[in-house]
């Protein structure tokens, strides 16, 4: 029987890949999209913004006083109408629910894939809705510290398994706030007037809108949050982690030496130019940091211009490992202050 299911489930997955038409299907259904944790991320917040408007704050670090330490928030959605704390699952395989407990069991499908990204046979993840719920007051309590209380209800929340190998047998048996794989194809953008049913039961339509103070204040804390640090490399992928520093040589290191989390929030490499292959060079644009969040002007970027070999030492999200990775691989990097 589970064969049976299992194989039905699969040929129906790929007929839908096949005959699914939508103006945004590049958004959903590119597996390699979903290579790395931060990288899913960034395309869910993406597409978000694309569906609601408002914006999305990726990566916050909320330091929790009760743990003694900081919590990770994968986003923040907010909008004119609310807030929403989204916990992104990039899990694949097929997922059910221990209704003991409400841990997700994540079994791999053999020859399928789907065990390609962090999901091993029969792993067990902590229930991911119960995870998430906990972190509505720690931010009610990081926002309060700053001067900001929420009006009831403002702030929600909801998890989301954007992977296209998110299987399950039994969807309706997950909490509404999970929102799977086939209803993650499913969303639609808001309409200009009114809410859709689904955009209801998904975030919380028909709230008040908020009061534009209170709106800007919340934009303006969520913006100089402590957060993970990121790269944003090639290939549309991004890593989270820590910044350590820069390695190549002396007069590039000198060059770079005002590039500190102190002084800069960020840095893009603009273009190389080649002056053959041995001394190509790139053009590095870095802002100062704004500590009143009101933006970075054109005048206040500044450009230096150093050897493409010249590496950038970063520690990823939940490693111990220090990695290398040359400028010449590096579309931009965001530090936290």
């Amino acid at each position: 029987m589970w064969v049976e299911l299992i194989c039905g489930l699969i040929i129906f997955r790929l007929l839908k890949r096949f005959f699914y038409d939508d103006g945004d299907a590049a958004d959903i259904l590119d597996a390699d999209a979903f290579s790395s944790d931060a990288t899913a991320l960034f395309t869910v917040a993406h597409r978000l913004e694309k569906l609601y408007g408002g914006k999305a704050y990726v990566g916050l670090q909320i330091p929790d006083p009760d743990a003694a330490t900081r919590q990770s928030i994968d986003m923040v959605l907010v909008t004119k109408r609310e807030a929403v704390i989204v916990s992104v699952k990039n899990v694949s395989g097929m997922i059910s629910i221990d209704s003991k407990d409400g841990a997700w069991i994540c079994t791999a499908i053999p020859g399928t894939g789907h065990n390609k990204h962090h999901i091993s046979q029969d792993q067990r993840l902590p229930d991911p809705v119960a995870e998430t719920k906990q972190l509505i007051s720690i931010l009610e309590s990081y926002l309060e510290q700053r001067g900001l209380a929420l009006p009831e209800g403002y702030l929600s929340y909801k998890v989301i398994c954007p992977n296209p190998n998110f299987c399950t047998v039994h969807p309706n048996l997950f909490p509404s706030e999970v929102i799977t794989y086939d209803q993650w194809t499913q969303l639609k953008p808001e309409p200009k007037n009114m809410l859709s049913g689904w955009i209801k039961g998904a975030f919380g339509g028909g709230k008040k809108d908020m009061q534009e103070s209170l709106h800007e204040k919340l934009d303006f804390i969520l913006g100089t949050a402590p957060m993970w640090d990121r790269l944003e490399l090639k290939g549309n992928k991004f890593l989270f982690g820590e910044f350590l520093d820069f390695k190549g040589k002396q007069d590039d290191i000198q060059a770079l030496r005002n590039v500190k989390r102190s002084k800069v929030g960020r840095l893009i490499i603009q273009k190389t130019s080649m002056l053959g292959l041995a001394h190509s060079k790139l053009q590095v644009l870095y802002s100062s940091r704004d500590y009143r969040g009101e933006g970075t002007s054109a005048s206040e970027w500044k450009e230096v211009t150093v050897r493409s070999n010249t590496e950038v030492l970063f520690q990823p999200q939940n490693s111990t490992k220090t990695r290398k990775y040359k400028l010449s691989s590096v579309i931009s990097m965001s530090l936290s202050a």
